[in-house]
């Protein structure tokens, strides 16, 4: 059974900076039950307060968790469990690692290591991309299918689905080559540029939405815009009605 449908809270990032409960209300009144979080670990108390006021759960979250100085991974974790998470997810490791089988390697293998820690917290760990881990080749692959193939079975993927395709690769063949190791997609569309604003309503640009929520029925979708030039919760609000369309 496919659950039910995420948003990703970045996408309404600048309301909730000037009104956090106010605009989990918003989401909520769209139909959500569940969100994914970004940027909520300095204000852990303040989401875990809004999302049980609202009825809204947050299985999934971004937090950056390697390559940062200073990171304090403890307080991370803590943070997740506080907001209600089951799954944490780092959301970008520099690009530059992204060019020799042996750093790809290198970042599975760190990435195991803090799924080991963040298992202690009762938390499963996973990895998001971005374009730049399909545009980088590595012996006539992709960087991103050297790093799934390399990692530790604790370790999820999150498959931003459109800047796979922006990447280069069909996000349709990859999640059949990866199976049931995709457990979030991020459903995205716009006119397959690196342009953020130029991303629009689920439904409403270049994608195969259809066929690749066909490809990956397990998978949690989480509907996300990057940026939009219209009323960002018009977008999610028809994101949300189409792939709820798709899933009846």
């Amino acid at each position: 059974m496919t659950p039910p449908l995420s948003v990703q809270l970045y996408t309404v990032r600048d309301a909730i900076a000037t009104d956090l409960p106010g605009t989990l209300r918003r989401i909520a009144d769209i139909g959500f039950t569940n969100v994914e979080l970004a940027g909520y670990v300095d204000r852990a108390d303040e989401y875990a307060e809004a999302l049980k006021a609202t009825g809204l759960t947050a299985p999934s979250g971004h937090a950056r968790l390697l390559g940062d100085a200073g990171l304090d991974l403890d307080r991370i974790l803590s943070a997740s469990v506080t907001v209600g998470l089951t799954t944490l997810i780092d959301p970008h490791i520099d690009e530059a690692r992204w060019t020799t089988r042996e750093d790809v390697e290198a970042i599975a293998r760190e990435l195991g290591a803090v799924a080991a820690r963040a298992a202690d917290h009762g938390l499963a760990l996973g990895y998001h991309n971005h374009a730049f881990e399909f545009e980088h080749r590595i012996d006539g692959v992709s960087a991103y299918e050297v790093f799934a193939n390399a990692l530790h079975d604790d370790v999820v993927l999150e498959l931003d689905t459109y800047w796979c395709q922006v990447g280069g690769d069909s996000a349709v063949e990859i999640l059949g080559k990866l199976g049931d190791k995709v457990r979030f997609l991020h459903v995205k569309d716009g006119d397959g540029t690196k342009n953020d604003k130029a991303q629009v309503a689920v439904g409403n640009g270049i994608m195969p939405v259809r066929e690749i929520i066909a490809a990956a029925p397990q998978a949690q979708q989480v509907i996300e815009l990057d940026d939009h030039e219209g009323d960002v919760f018009q977008a999610v609000a028809d994101s949300h009605a189409f792939l709820t369309g798709v899933q009846a």
